[in-house]
Order: C-alpha cells, then sequence, then structure tokens
C-alpha cells in the first residue's frame, strides 16, 4: 500500500479524497515555496495576523508585496487581524478580495483551532470571491475534537471546500519526523482557475520539475505510522505527552495572572503581556530564567505583546521551564 493511498484512506476517511489528489512532499514548509512559485507574483494574499511568518515570507521572495512599514506590515497583503477580542478569528466583512487565503488551523502561534462554523464562513468567503484556501493543517492532530464535531481537522469536513480548498500538513509536529522531511498537500479535481482549467494540473508541473520526491525511507516511516491502529496509537501518545506539556505551561501561567491562550488544541501557549514589546519580554526572559520563547511579534504585527511558548519538550524540561517561569514571574 502506498502513502498517497493511505493518507486519502486513513486521514480523509469519508471526506471523497481520491488517492490521485494527494501529493507527498518533504514537509509544509517546502510546498508554501512551491505553491507560492505556482502563484506568482501577480497574485494578492491574506493572511492571520498572527500567523506562521512562511506564508509571508515566501510572497516577499516571489514578489507578491511591496516593502514593510515600522510595525512590520508589507504592502499588498491582507493581514486577517485575529485577536482574544474577536475570538481569534477575523472579521471577513471587513477583508478585502484576495487572490490568495492562507489560514492554519490550529493556528500557530495562537492555538485557536477554528470551529466548524468559522470554516463554513470562510469557505462561503473564498467561494463569493474566486479566492483560493491554502489550509495548513500541521496541528490537526491535536484539535481535541475529531472529525465531525465542533472544530473540524479538515477543510474538506466543510461543504463546498473541494471547490476552494487545497490542504497542506506535515509529520514533523504529530510523528517527530523534524528534520526527517515529510508531508503532503491536497489538490481536488474541482479546485479550478477562472477559466475551468484545473489548478492541480499545473501543481502537479511545479512538483515534477522542483521537487525529486520524498525519500524512500521517510515514507516508511508515514506508512507506519498512518497504515496501522498500533502506528496511529503511537503518534495519539506523541501527541498527548505534547498536550499535557501544554497543559502545565497555561496552569503556569494563568496561576501567575497572565492572560493566556493556546495549549488546549496545539503545542502552544500564548502569552499576552500589556504594554510591553514582546522581544523585551522574550529578552529577559531568556537572561532571567535561560527559558527560550518566541516573540510575538515574530508573526506579524498582531503578535506585539504576545510570546509564544512551546511545549515540545521532555516532560522533566517543561516542569523545571514552569518552575523557573514562577519563581521569576511571581
Amino acid at each position: 500500500m502506498n502513502l498517497r493511498k493511505v493518507i486519502a484512506e486513513k486521514v480523509y476517511q469519508d471526506m471523497g479524497i481520491k488517492e490521485s489528489e494527494v501529493f507527498i512532499s518533504d514537509g509544509a514548509q517546502c510546498d508554501i515555496a512551491r505553491l507560492q512559485t505556482l502563484f506568482g507574483p501577480n497574485v494578492t494574499i491574506a493572511v492571520q495576523d498572527p500567523t506562521f511568518p512562511g506564508y509571508v515570507d515566501n510572497g516577499v521572495i516571489v514578489g507578491q508585496t511591496g516593502s514593510a512599514d515600522e510595525a512590520g506590515k508589507y504592502a499588498g497583503i491582507a493581514y486577517m487581524r485575529c485577536a482574544p477580542e474577536n475570538h481569534f478569528f477575523p472579521d471577513l466583512s471587513r477583508v478585502p478580495r484576495t487572490d490568495v487565503i492562507f489560514f492554519c488551523s490550529p493556528n500557530n502561534p495562537t492555538g485557536h483551532a477554528a470551529s466548524a462554523a468559522q470554516l463554513r464562513d470562510l469557505v462561503d468567503f473564498a467561494r463569493r470571491n474566486g479566492s483560493i484556501i491554502v489550509f495548513d493543517t500541521a496541528y490537526a492532530w491535536y484539535v481535541s475534537e475529531g472529525q465531525g464535531q465542533g472544530k473540524p481537522r479538515s477543510i474538506y469536513e466543510v461543504p463546498g471546500a473541494r471547490e476552494v480548498a487545497i490542504e497542506i500538513s506535515s509529520f514533523s509536529k504529530f510523528a517527530g519526523f523534524t528534520g526527517v522531511r515529510l508531508g503532503w498537500a491536497v489538490v481536488p479535481d474541482e479546485l479550478r482557475y477562472a477559466d475551468g482549467s484545473r489548478v492541480a494540473r499545473d501543481f502537479d508541473r511545479i512538483v515534477c520539475t522542483c521537487f525529486n520526491g520524498a525519500s524512500s525511507v521517510a515514507q516508511a516511516g508515514g506508512l507506519a505510522c498512518l497504515s496501522t491502529e498500533e502506528g496511529r496509537d503511537a503518534v495519539r501518545r506523541v501527541v498527548g505527552v505534547y498536550k499535557d506539556n501544554a497543559r502545565v505551561l497555561v496552569d503556569t501561567f494563568a496561576s501567575l495572572g497572565k492572560e493566556v491562550y493556546g495549549g488546549t488544541d496545539s503545542p502552544y501557549v500564548w502569552v499576552r503581556f500589556p504594554g510591553r514589546r514582546s522581544w523585551d519580554v522574550f529578552a529577559e526572559i531568556l537572561e532571567k530564567t535561560h527559558v527560550i520563547t518566541v516573540p510575538g511579534s515574530g508573526f506579524g504585527p498582531g503578535g506585539e505583546g504576545f510570546i509564544r511558548v512551546s511545549a515540545f519538550n521532555s516532560r522533566d524540561r517543561v516542569l523545571e521551564a514552569a518552575a523557573r517561569l514562577k519563581k521569576f514571574l511571581a
């Protein structure tokens, strides 16, 4: 059994995804670059703010943007504000029409997993505007409620998504493949350009031209993770360890009276420090506790005043980090 078939049958069970619509890759980061190459410089893009910076960075490289202002916003990009005040989902009535919408759920860095109702709104918005959604599900295995529940793990759980959405994912975050490099993209046959031609045809051309394929060793590992119940149970245990670590971090910051988000459907914890620059908070925590966090402003202008804390570590180290943070921030 090949990996494309296993992904179609196990990850997208009952969603109508065919083996031929799955493209095996060396990870979501590389697929983002290949998709930006496919789209070219003459498209407009929208991104969540804050969000994973690769969407913007690759857009800059391809030539889709203008210059950045002092706050770090690039001209030519529609920044969709996702903050506690709007429950980390953009007010789509205020988002301009763009050719491509990059959307990550659960979101990196905020940890927010979009609800089924929110994703229906997003799909309807894309359909009305003739936009393509690039839906990043690198953290989908962390969603507490599975398929058909309140928080979808795939955009294809939403009716009509096959006509407007590409989905990308990676083995790095749910199966520990960071450095091994393995992922996939799904480009449904129904996804078409305005002239009616298939997007999948052009993506296949890009992949075949720019990529020699994931190694057979990596793909064998991917098959081991997904093709048997034993493999899927092992993945669930790995995810469970990091979710338990995230709960420790959430409880730590909450006990200190901090405004903290994420950590439920994501390995990331998003902590607000009102009135402070995120780089200053990062630097002070690093200097005083030797705990590494990530400044929120690195994820876009909307991340200013926040830090992201990761649960990707051993339990002992997370407990040690929590103890140091409590001592420093108390």
